[in-house]
């Protein structure tokens, strides 16, 4: 039968380690998506002469911003879209691997326990131990 070989310690400090990791990585996608806006406020427009200044003209789609935009901030909002779903994903990846490591353990150290458990309570049974010539009812020989 083979065993394992789980060092419960070691464990903790790796999911420690890579909780630590993906608080970075939120940090980043945070600064990551300020920076993406950032430049694309920056970016302006196709309209000639710089800075546009005018009203819209036609109707806005309600939670559209009344700012036209241009196609290099529009570029940019597609990439920042696209990554914030695969940054949700590897968020909500990590932390479900990170949560079924713990919980793998904790079983892992629980069943050690029980096992544990279970040979003091067989060591400490009562032994029958018979003695030969013994418990015939003779109190000897055959």
């Amino acid at each position: 039968m083979t065993g394992w070989d789980i060092d419960p310690v070691g464990v903790r400090a790796m999911l420690t380690m890579t909780g630590e990791a993906g608080g970075d990585l939120e940090k980043a996608a945070t600064s990551m998506m300020k920076d993406l806006m950032s430049a694309a406020s920056s970016a302006g427009t196709a309209v000639p002469g710089g800075q546009f200044n005018g009203p819209m003209v036609g109707p806005v789609t309600q939670g559209q911003s009344r700012v036209p935009t241009g196609p290099v901030a529009a570029a940019l909002a597609q990439y920042l879209s696209e990554r914030q779903k695969k940054l949700a994903f590897m968020a909500k990846r990590t932390a479900n691997s990170v949560r079924g490591a713990a919980e793998a353990t904790s079983a892992y150290v629980h069943g050690d326990l029980h096992m544990a458990e279970e040979a003091q309570r067989a060591a400490l049974k009562t032994v029958k131990v018979e003695v030969p010539g013994q418990g015939q009812g003779q109190g000897g020989g055959k």
